[in-house]
């Protein structure tokens, strides 16, 4: 059986320290080309973004308090005001996980509110940085996630020490049950990996190997 073109559960993401304009301008070429549902790059890149992928479906969207999650609240209230301002349309925030593995989830779960109140219309996306938690915090944060009115729960920034699983998919997948989405990021390379975590519940993926995910899938599609 033919899969779906993954390409519209697509976050196209740039997030490398070095990423320059040129690069900024390819990916939202590809994304449009390919039909992505969004770019996910760093935020001094939003505007950038904002005007090139202007009257085209491909949302822009952005990190913030990334990728270490313990900027204080207020400027994480400030950076998403800021990004939404100049176009993003997706926010993908880090929570502070130290404080999550202390126990101290009502304040991570109000940092939480604050960034999706500061967002407006703008989807949040929490990242929980799976692979420093075990499954009761798991579970506990993405309760908070959907108390707070977020859009999705996310694995991984990708710049932790483990990336998206497809145990950690399921869980997440399992207790969100449909309330909000559930994005896998973090070592998303080929259709195989990817395909695999859509199965597993991901309603969301976001990779930096979109294009080669999608030229996989077409392959195996006979396209």
């Amino acid at each position: 059986m033919t899969h779906p073109n993954p390409a519209p559960l697509i976050d196209h993401t740039l997030l490398k320290p070095d990423t320059r304009a040129d690069q900024v301008r390819r990916l939202c070429e590809e994304a449009v080309e390919y039909g992505f549902a969004s770019v996910c790059l760093p935020p001094i890149f939003v505007p950038l973004a904002a005007d090139l992928l202007y009257g085209s479906e491909v949302a822009v969207g952005t990190v913030i308090g990334f990728p270490l999650g313990y900027t204080l609240p207020a400027v994480k209230v400030c950076e998403t005001a800021e990004t939404v301002a100049v176009g993003a349309a997706e926010i993908d925030m880090v929570i502070p996980v130290g404080n999550a593995l202390d126990g101290e989830l009502a304040g991570v779960e109000e940092e939480i509110r604050q960034v999706v109140r500061a967002a407006g219309t703008a989807r949040v996306k929490v990242i929980l940085e799976c692979c420093f938690l075990d499954t009761a915090r798991k579970i506990a944060l993405t309760e908070a996630v959907v108390r707070a009115g977020a859009a999705y729960v996310k694995t991984s920034t990708g710049f932790g020490p483990g990336g998206a699983t497809i145990a950690d998919v399921e869980l997440l997948a399992r207790i969100a049950d449909g309330r909000i989405g559930v994005k896998a990021a973090g070592g998303i390379r080929d259709w195989t990996t990817c395909r695999a975590l859509l199965a597993a519940g991901a309603t969301r993926i976001g990779s930096s190997g979109g294009v080669a995910i999608v030229d996989q899938w077409r392959r195996e599609s006979g396209l």
